[in-house]
Parts: C-alpha cells; structure tokens; sequence
C-alpha cells in the first residue's frame, strides 16, 4: 500500500513534549507552569457584550475577511494606539495568530525560501515555515546580551533565497521587550536586504518597563511588515481563537485566498467579543495587566534565591527563562526532574531552538499562591 502522507508533512517534527506531558498525568498534584493558557477566566463583560450579539443574530458567517464592525474597530485601534491609518484592504481577521502565522507562510513562501528566525523562538515558526516548503535559518541571541536581536550576526545568515524574518515582542520564550533602538535597527536590516519582516504582536500589553511599539509604525516599513495580532492573551480569550493580520493589501489577498478555502471565516461570536474588547480596551487592561506584572516579579524574584538557577529578562509577556546549567543535566533532563521530584511541569528550552539549551521556560499563567506553592517544592531540591 503506498504512503499516504505527503512528504513535505512526514518531514516535520514530532511534538517532542508529549512525553513530559504523559508523565505530569501520574501526578495530581501537579503544578502546570508549561503552557501559555492563563488561570483567569475572561472577563464576564466581553461574555456578556458576545451573548447579546449572540441574541440578535450575530452567529452566521461573517464576511470571510472579517466582520466589518470588527475590521472598523481594528482600524480605529492602529491609529488611536500608532497613528496609523489603514485601509481595509490591510487588514483581515483570523481564527487566532497561529492560524494566520500559518496561512501567512503559505501565502509569502516559494519552494526553498529562507525565513531568518531569532533564537530562541516560539517553536510553532519552524513549523510553519517547513510546512510553506521553506526554509527556517536560526540566529542564536545569546543571554548575556539579553536575548535581544544581533544584527551584527544576523547578516552573516543572508543567502540569496532569504525572504523574510520573524520577531517576537514582547518575547515567548524569553521575556525580552525590544526598545526603539532595536526595532529600528531591524527595520534597517530589514531595508537594506528587502526582506518581509513578519512581527508576532500578541502580548503587547503586557510590557512591563517601556510602553510597546510596533516595528509596522516605523517609517517605509508599513509595505513590508505582516503584523499579527491575537485576542487570546491580552483579553484572557484564549479558547475564542480570534486574531488579525495587518499586512500589504497583496498579502491580504493571497491570506483571504487560502483562508476561504479552509475556514471561509472566523467564528462570529468570537468576533463580537473582539469588537467590545478593543472598544473597552483601556478598563480591561487595567484589570488584566497589573495581575501579570505581580506574578512575573515575584516569579523572578524567587528564581533569583534558587542556587541552580540563573536570573533572565523579566521585562513582557507572561513566561521567564532562566539558566539552568548549574543543575548538570540538559533542559529536558532538568524538566523531567523537576516533574518528578517537586511535580512543577515546565517547558525545556530546547523545544525554543538550539539556542534555549540550557534554560527553561516557565509560564506565570497560575496566581502567585500557586507560584509561591511551586517555588517552595523547588527550594528544596538539590544537585
């Protein structure tokens, strides 16, 4: 009998968690650090505001590139927050950022394209850029540099085939903000090697030191960025799977294209939460951000008493990823150990790319009473 899946897909990687995920299942008192799916519920508002639309009808396809309610609500929320003016023709809504990741590759990618990655990464990139038939090329950014963008190194990774290049801020796995400086030194990169800057935008709320800013608004680059921006970790609406892209009419097009043929268009509850929570933005992140700020400094502030831990980037975003090369074992030797010994799952930096070696991911998505919990099981261990 022949094979049946293509060999583009029996290419790609198996998820290489989903042992460390069996073992946590032998133990129910475990503390779940892994995954990026915070403890609070949504806000009882954006519940209230989406079943009232519900009631009036708004549960039948939207316009496959979005509720228009909701690609005017985006375009009011681009020049209120940036000062940008975008036509409709910028935007379309996606069933969340990893679906239009996704369908943003496959729209961009030829056969062979390089896409240049700054590693460590969100380990969905590769993936997606395998699945385009491209290429991803991994720039490694070094802790003691903060885990920030070298563009000094970076350039040594160009080929003839690079296309585009991905960043993330603030950073999953790291922590990291890029400040102006860094961002325009990208967007300068950028110009100077004609590539797509492909920006991951989803927890731009959640900057703790300086306020965020998106390479998109920098100046020539509304032309040549993909912005992608997510509901699901600013408005705690994770499981409503709802998102955007900005990008280039023309890449618009060839997303709607590839996007109708599979989904034709995103939920339309989900799209009536999104327009309240841009519409309520201000009062909801007033409720929401404060939460994530305390338990990140408190998270780092018991990391830095751990002898076997060594201190990273608490500056956005809800994940730390601290070194644990103290410990003697790789991060997934460490993360199975602390799974066993104090039953705290967390994430090894390994799945973030060869440059996460030797760190762990750690997600501050429970309060700080069950933070606390975890962090008083791990004191106790010794190597």
């Amino acid at each position: 009998m022949r094979q049946w899946v293509s060999e583009r897909r029996s290419v790609l990687e198996e998820n290489s968690m989903l042992a460390l995920f069996a073992s946590a299942k032998k133990y129910p008192d475990v503390i779940n650090l892994s995954i990026g799916d915070p403890d609070l519920p949504t806000p009882k508002s954006i519940l209230d505001a989406m079943y009232a639309d519900c009631l009036l009808g708004h549960t039948k396809y939207t316009d496959p590139k979005g509720d228009p309610a909701l690609i005017t609500a985006l375009q009011r929320f681009y020049s209120e927050e940036y000062g940008l003016a975008l036509g409709a023709d910028r935007l379309m809504v996606t069933p969340a950022a990893c679906a239009g990741m996704y369908e943003v590759m496959q729209a961009v990618l030829d056969e062979g394209d390089e896409v240049l990655l700054f590693d460590p990464y969100f380990s969905f990139y590769a993936i997606q850029v395998k699945a385009a038939g491209g290429r991803p090329v991994c720039i490694p950014c070094l802790a003691e540099e903060g885990f920030l963008p070298n563009i000094r190194r970076a350039a040594a990774f160009i080929t003839p085939r690079t296309k585009a290049m991905v960043i993330n801020t603030p950073n999953n796995p790291t922590g990291a903000c890029y400040e102006e400086d860094t961002l325009e030194a990208l967007a300068a990169f950028a110009k100077e090697h004609d590539l797509l800057v492909i920006s991951d935008d989803i927890y731009t709320d959640f900057c703790y030191e300086t306020p965020f800013s998106p390479i998109i608004a920098l100046p020539e680059m509304l032309n040549r960025t993909v912005s992608l921006g997510s509901f699901s970790k600013n408005f705690l609406m994770t499981g409503m799977r709802i998102g955007w892209i900005a990008a280039p009419p023309e890449v618009v097009r060839a997303v709607h294209q590839i996007s109708e043929t599979i989904i034709y268009a995103s939920p339309a509850p989900s799209q009536r939460a999104a327009v309240y929570a841009l519409e309520h933005r201000e009062e909801l992140r007033a409720q929401i951000g404060p939460i994530f700020e305390a338990r990140m400094l408190y998270a780092r502030r018991r990391i830095d008493a751990l002898p076997y831990m060594t201190g990273c980037p608490c500056q956005g975003g809800f994940y730390l990823f601290p070194g644990i090369r103290p410990t003697g074992l790789s991060s997934m030797e460490a993360c199975q150990f602390f799974l066993d010994k104090a039953h705290v799952l967390m994430l090894p930096g390994s799945i973030f790319g060869d440059a996460g070696e030797g760190h762990m991911r750690i997600a501050c998505t429970q309060d700080v009473h069950k933070l606390g919990e975890a962090f008083d099981r791990l004191e106790k261990l010794t190597f």
